[in-house]
């Protein structure tokens, strides 16, 4: 069994474990204080309060309180999540009637207003600069590789001159970035289209993509999706991971303006999960844009351009 393997089996076993056993019965395990974290058995109970802590369930019993303490010395990554969910996570493995993958504008303008194109938006775009950062995209694109998705995801960062109106944030903008996600015409007919979205909205997609998984099957479980979601969002909004603080973090998310955006290229098939995001910064200088498909047709594919993927082709 491959290390991926194995910590899959493990985050997949903690939460079934969580959702078949009352807590009286998984209290027990945490009896004991563990002194590293390179052990299966660690790992195991890790992903237990990871995935309690999405049910809003363990806190106040002393085990475990004790437990999730000597993690959070001992550097688990996990334990530098909350052990209650927050108030902007409240999509997180919550599944809404009617409210599936978006696969066309249609459905995209009936959930968002959509942000105007703008002759503005274009001259900007045209004068913005790449600001590559591989490490920042990696994390950024981790929901999407963990989750097994079909392509290697897009991430990028761009810098500006001047700040830039909201109102010019929009698809005139981004048709000017030089993002792989918007070349080409693809095989159906339609007009790219940008709407104005929420922090909430994007952490919920990348806690999705992980959780639940693309065509390669590869959902990580709940406290694993969680992790990665937060840490993509840190990246996209440049902050860095492990030293500003989730609320904080939150409270800067809403200064961001968010963007969901799709198109009608080789890389949007509308058939099966097609994820494209941009977010400008509280100086209105910064702009980081992230896209992932599950549907991959085409074996050569390369990805991003500044990380290296993998490829594999699946039958639309």
């Amino acid at each position: 069994m491959s290390p991926g393997d194995s910590d899959r089996l493990l985050r997949s076993v903690a939460a079934k474990l969580v959702k078949a056993q009352h807590l009286r019965d998984i209290e027990p395990l945490f009896g004991e204080l563990p002194d590293e974290i390179e052990s299966p058995a660690v790992e195991l109970r890790a992903c237990l309060l990871g995935e309690l802590a999405l049910i809003g369930s363990g806190t106040g019993r002393r085990a475990l309180d004790a437990y999730a303490e000597k993690l959070r010395e001992l550097g688990h990554p996990l334990a530098r999540l909350p052990r209650t969910r927050l108030d902007i996570e409240h999509r997180f493995t919550v599944r809404v009637r009617g409210l599936g993958s978006i696969k066309t504008a249609k459905q995209l303008r009936s959930r968002f207003p959509e942000a105007p194109s703008t002759g503005g938006g274009a001259v900007a775009g045209r004068g913005a600069g790449d600001a590559q950062d591989d490490g920042r995209a990696n994390a950024a694109a981790e929901p999407f590789r963990a989750g097994g998705w079909a392509r290697e995801p897009e991430a990028r960062f761009f810098t500006l001159p001047s700040p830039l109106s909201p109102d010019d944030f929009g698809i005139s903008f981004l048709e000017e970035l030089p993002l792989r996600c918007l070349e080409g015409e693809g095989s159906r007919r339609g007009s790219a289209l940008a709407c104005v979205t929420t922090p909430d909205d994007v952490l919920n997609e990348l806690f999705s993509a992980s959780y639940v998984g693309g065509v390669n099957g590869q959902g990580q479980g709940g406290a694993y999706a969680r992790l990665y979601a937060w840490e993509s969002l840190y990246a996209l909004m440049g902050l860095p991971a492990g030293v500003v603080p989730l609320l904080e973090a939150v409270r800067r998310a809403a200064d961001h303006r968010w963007l969901r955006f799709m198109a009608f290229t080789d890389w949007f098939h509308h058939d099966t999960s097609d994820l494209a995001f941009a977010v400008l910064d509280p100086t209105r200088t910064r702009v980081a844009v992230l896209a992932a498909t599950d549907t991959d047709t085409d074996p050569t594919f390369s990805g991003s351009g500044n990380s290296p993927g993998t490829s594999s082709t699946h039958p639309r």
